[in-house]
Parts: C-alpha cells; sequence; structure tokens
C-alpha cells in the first residue's frame, strides 16, 4: 500500500486519554453519581425501558479496578454517515480490550447494523487496525443506515451474539443510532441475554448534543475543513473583487456546522435556521437582509463577498414548511404515478396549481424554476420531499439577483453581481481527524471498554471537560435513556433522542449576532488555514470556537 508521508505520520501519532483512563486498566476504579430520569415524557420513558430507565451517571477515577474478570467478545457496529474519528473509537475500544486480556475478542461487523443481521463480521487483529490509526473515513469496516427497531431484527441479533459468545455490542452512531442502542440494550436485558449494549456520540452536525455531551465527534474536523475552504473562497473574492460566493454547508436540522463555520471565517452573511425559524422569516425577508449586505458593499465599490447557507434552511421557513407539507399530501397514494405521467413541465405546473392552497402557490411561484422542480424530484422513503436536493445556495442567489435588479431599476444599487455556488459536504466527512478528533475518539472507544468491563449496559461513552488539555477531561458514562423523549414518528409516538439544536441566547450565537452587523458592511474575513497536526498545542489542539464560547473562554 502506497503511502502519504502525513499518512505514516498519523499512523504514530498517540492519542492522549483523559488522566483517569492513564496508568492502566487495573487502576481504572469508578464513582457511581445521582439516578437520572429522561429529559421529558418521563413516565412514558421509563415504561418503555423498564430494565435500563433511571440508572445512575457514572465517572471513572483513579483507584483499583473491582470489575469482575471475565473473557470479552464484544462487536462493533459504525452507523448512518461517515464522520473523522471513527476509526480512532474503535481503536481506542481494541487496545482497551486487549490491555485487559490478550485473549479478549473484536468483532467488526460490516456496512453498519445490517452487519448485525447478516452476521458479515471481521475479528480485529493488531496488523488490520495499525491500517487505520488516526485517519478518517469508515472504511475500516463500513458503514449503513438500517435501523435495528423491530421484534424481528433483535431476535437475529440475538441469535448472532449467541452464535459468538458476545458479551457486548457497541454501536457508533448519531442520535437515531444511539436511540436504537437504547432499545436493543433494553431488548436484551429484558430477554436475559446477558449481552450489554453501549453508544458512542457520532455526528458532524452537531447536533447530538446536551448538558452531558459537549460535542458529538467528527464536529471539530469537519468544521475546521469547511472553514479552510470558506477561508481559501474569501480569499480569493478578496482578490478578484468580482463575486458573491454562496456557500451550503452540512446540517439538515440544525444549523451548527454553519455557525461554528462563521465564527472561524467571519463571513458577510451567515443564515441560522433556528433564527429563521424564531423570527418567521419569509423567502422575501431573508432575500432582502442578503441583498441589503450586497447594496451596501456594491455602493462602496465591493462587489463580492461570501454568504453561508445552512443546508436545512429551507425547512425553518415556516410558509416554506407548509408548501412542502401540502406538497407531500398532494403526491401522497398513487397520486405521484398521476404526476409523473404528466408529458411536460407546463402540464405539472398546472397540476400543482390546482392541487395548492392559494397562499402555498404564491410561495412556490416566487422560486426559480430549478427549485420548482427540485420539489418534484425522487420522494424518500416515506413519499416526502427531500428537501437536501434542494440548492437552496443557488435558490437564495436567483431571488437576491431578481431583487437587486429592482433596486438598480429604482436607482438604488449601483453596483454589480456576479455569482458562484458551492456546496461542502462529503469534504469534510472522512479528513485525517483533527488532533482533538483524534484524542476524543480514542478516548471514547477505550471509556467504551471500560463501561463494558464494569457491566453497564444502555449507557452512553461520556467523555466530559474537552474544551481543557486531555489531561483533564472526565471520562464515564450516563444512560441513554436521559436524553430521551417523546416525538411523532410516522404517525406513532416514539422514543427519540431530543435533537439539539443551536440556542439563540447561547454564547455562540451571541457573538456571530454582536458582530455580524459589522461583516456584513465590511470586509472581516478571516482565514484558518488547512488543520496543523504538528507544533505548539495552542494550535494543533484546538478546540471548536463554538466549544470555547460556551466554557466562556
Amino acid at each position: 500500500m502506497n503511502l502519504s508521508p502525513l499518512q505514516k505520520a498519523r499512523y504514530e501519532y498517540s492519542p492522549k486519554l483523559p488522566g483517569m483512563l492513564r496508568g492502566g486498566i487495573s487502576e481504572i476504579s469508578v464513582k457511581v453519581g445521582a439516578p437520572t430520569e429522561s429529559v421529558a415524557d418521563q413516565a412514558k420513558i421509563k415504561a418503555l425501558f423498564p430494565n435500563t430507565y433511571g440508572k445512575e451517571e457514572i465517572t471513572f477515577v483513579k483507584g483499583s479496578n473491582t470489575s469482575a474478570a471475565k473473557k470479552q467478545v464484544v462487536g462493533v457496529i459504525l452507523s448512518g454517515g461517515q464522520a473523522p474519528g471513527g476509526h480512532n473509537v474503535i481503536c481506542g475500544l481494541y487496545d482497551a480490550i486487549k490491555a485487559t486480556d490478550k485473549n479478549n475478542v473484536l468483532l467488526g461487523f460490516k456496512g453498519g447494523p445490517s452487519g448485525l443481521i447478516d452476521d458479515d463480521y471481521i475479528e480485529f487483529t493488531d496488523e488490520y487496525i495499525n491500517q487505520y490509526r488516526n485517519t478518517g473515513g469508515f472504511d475500516i469496516i463500513g458503514s449503513g443506515r438500517t435501523k435495528l427497531e423491530t421484534e424481528e431484527q433483535f431476535k437475529i441479533v440475538t441469535e448472532v451474539a449467541k452464535k459468538h459468545g458476545l458479551t457486548a455490542i457497541v454501536i457508533i452512531g448519531g442520535d437515531d443510532s444511539n436511540t436504537n442502542a437504547a432499545v436493543l440494550a433494553e431488548y436484551m436485558a429484558a430477554h436475559d441475554t446477558g449481552v450489554q449494549v453501549i453508544g458512542c456520540p457520532k455526528t458532524i452536525d452537531g447536533d447530538l448534543k446536551n448538558e452531558d455531551i459537549e460535542a458529538s465527534f467528527g464536529f471539530d474536523t469537519a468544521t475546521k475543513t469547511y472553514s479552510e475552504l470558506i477561508g481559501n473562497i474569501e480569499r480569493d473574492a478578496n482578490s478578484a473583487k468580482k463575486y458573491w460566493h454562496f456557500i451550503k454547508v452540512m446540517g439538515r436540522s440544525a444549523s451548527h456546522v454553519a455557525l461554528e463555520c462563521a465564527l472561524e471565517t467571519q463571513p458577510n452573511i451567515c443564515l441560522i435556521g433556528e433564527e429563521v425559524a424564531a423570527k418567521k422569516m419569509s423567502l422575501a425577508q431573508i432575500t432582502n437582509y442578503i441583498a441589503d449586505s450586497v447594496e451596501k458593499r456594491g455602493n462602496n465599490g465591493e462587489n463580492f463577498g461570501v454568504a453561508i447557507i445552512p443546508e436545512g434552511i429551507v425547512e425553518f421557513v415556516p410558509e416554506f414548511s407548509k408548501l412542502i407539507a401540502e406538497i407531500n399530501e398532494l403526491l401522497a397514494g398513487k397520486k405521484t404515478e398521476e404526476f409523473n405521467a404528466l408529458p411536460n413541465w407546463a402540464a405539472k405546473y398546472e397540476f400543482i396549481k390546482k392541487g395548492l392552497s392559494g397562499e402555498s402557490f404564491a410561495v412556490f411561484d416566487i422560486l426559480p424554476e430549478f427549485v420548482q422542480q427540485q420539489l418534484f424530484l425522487e420522494r424518500d422513503p416515506h413519499g416526502n420531499v427531500q428537501v437536501s436536493l434542494i440548492e437552496s445556495e443557488k435558490l437564495f442567489s436567483e431571488m437576491v439577483k431578481a431583487e437587486l435588479a429592482k433596486r438598480k431599476a429604482a436607482g438604488t444599487y449601483k453596483g454589480k453581481f456576479g455569482q458562484q455556488h458551492h456546496f461542502f459536504g462529503y469534504e469534510g466527512r472522512c479528513a485525517f481527524p483533527s488532533n482533538f478528533d483524534a484524542d476524543y475518539c480514542y478516548s471514547l472507544g477505550y471509556n467504551a471498554f471500560m463501561l463494558i468491563q464494569y457491566g453497564y449496559t444502555g449507557y452512553l461513552s461520556k467523555v466530559s471537560n474537552i474544551s481543557k488539555p486531555a489531561e483533564e477531561w472526565v471520562a464515564g458514562g450516563m444512560p441513554i435513556t436521559k436524553m430521551m423523549n417523546m416525538e411523532r414518528r410516522n404517525g406513532e409516538d416514539k422514543p427519540v433522542i431530543r435533537k439539539a439544536l443551536v440556542e439563540l441566547d447561547g454564547a455562540p450565537f451571541k457573538y456571530f449576532e454582536a458582530h455580524r452587523e459589522e461583516w456584513a458592511e465590511k470586509t472581516c474575513f478571516t482565514y484558518p488555514g488547512a488543520i496543523q497536526y504538528f507544533g505548539p498545542a495552542e494550535v494543533c489542539d484546538l478546540t471548536t470556537r463554538t466549544l470555547a464560547l460556551e466554557k466562556g473562554e
């Protein structure tokens, strides 16, 4: 295998563990905290999780290891979209397993949860694991989006676990995956299988976050990667001085990525979906907000700028959400076939006009035609609009262009408007993890095995105080049920982990809010540059601006 110099060097990097996990497995003890309850709907969650609800939070401390010795055979899966650092979670888990007893076994089930169902696995060895240390991607065993949620699936997983003598399963994933981990843990406990289930918090979107999870892994690396690219574009914009760059970034349900990139790069415009929803902003209001910045800068001779757009922005616009809901209803059942059979867009347009309310059609009609058509592309498995297919960066640049034409005709806008469009998504999902993510993920994996060794199930591997140097990090675990509430999903009330949205009264947003007016008019760009792996800690181990502001640093 041909390796780049950086890849060789990253293999040799030794991830830093929290202080209490250093010095040997035999020196790790456990401190039991208070019992927990779910964030909402306590009675309902307790009823659904009678065997795993209300358990205590725990913290690992220096002391004598009092866990019962037994051979451990652990299965691990990667679930959902890729996030930098996933390999290191598995490496940390493997190292802790083998440090405890070299006869312990770690099985990696391939392709996500379906690997558990299909019994498709690999037994990890030193030689195999060493190829993936401190590298990006999920290619060590692959990932998938199959959900473990049915009785039939649980029975199959139980049989696979029994076949291999599994003592525990570790699920590395986001909010949905860890919800499934909690449900699987409850099933295993209720049926007295002896199989523990532990979750690890992953998502570059940053929405698996709460008072216990200060950051999900991968968010640091992904936002640093996007911020480097945005900074490069800002420098190009400031050099060429002739384009406005509309940049869409990841974040379907929350705007954490957009906000962090804005804090890193200080663009002229950054839309925050949660603010759009709170203020009930219309498409026209958003368009005018961006156009005001373009006009002021253009009239000052600065015909360039950068606008950051979260991937899911349109879902936060109330009138657009209503439009999407009506379209979903319009194409319900066999009506999709009827719509697709129409001969051309003109016929489809008339079908849409008849089927929508006057209010929603008015919104539909102001959209550029390419966006109108994107709303009627292939549906998701539930028959709904795939909002991620909407090119919102192009939507707003076209609407701003039309608004500026009106202003030019009125004589208020004297500049020139050129557009460029970008979408940064895949570019950040498999990047070489930053030192922070390499350390954090390795610690999560190592810590996950300590939870297994001490007999916990239905717990999330938790590493906190992570804005400080790794020596000061705190390792432990919390019951996954603590994060859960009931939500309506596909016509049913289901227990799910509550998504964390951008808090409009939180320090990161408040800092952005205090500076954005200046950024909108002036050129205040900052250029973060590439992720640094070697050098002083204040450069290489730097945390996100979001986390630093949340911690008052």
